[in-house]
């Protein structure tokens, strides 16, 4: 079994910054991509940014330029780092991972239970 922990998430006014970060932990062989995801009330979950396990990234068109995506392989954790917030970055974010749990097994999409991010003044 594998979890996925979020946490840094909170309350930031428009302009301000936050560092999201997410451990993996449990039975774990192999992680391939990782990312984060939000979902904002109302609104289907998106994609946020992801990273590849050599550090190719990918970033969605509202959030590039201001948020950066970071790993380490060796803690298997990820991180995304918000600049420039804005109201509308405002969205439950969840972390996901591709994951396998023993060698040649299949990949697992393994989700965190989110963590809240509020941009308001």
């Amino acid at each position: 079994q594998v979890q996925l922990v979020e946490s840094g998430g909170g309350l930031m006014q428009p302009g301000g910054s936050l560092r999201l970060s997410c451990a993996a932990s449990g039975s774990i062989f192999s992680i391939n991509d990782m990312g984060w995801y939000r979902q904002a009330p109302g609104k289907q979950r998106e994609l946020v940014a992801a990273i590849t396990r050599f550090g190719i990234t990918n970033y969605a068109d509202s959030v590039k330029g201001r948020f950066t995506i970071s790993r380490d392989n060796a803690k298997s954790t990820v991180h995304l780092q918000m600049n420039s917030l804005k109201p509308e970055d405002t969205a439950v974010y969840y972390c996901n991972a591709g994951v396998r749990t023993v060698v040649a097994g299949p990949l697992l999409s393994s989700w965190g239970q989110g963590t809240q991010v509020t941009v308001s003044s």
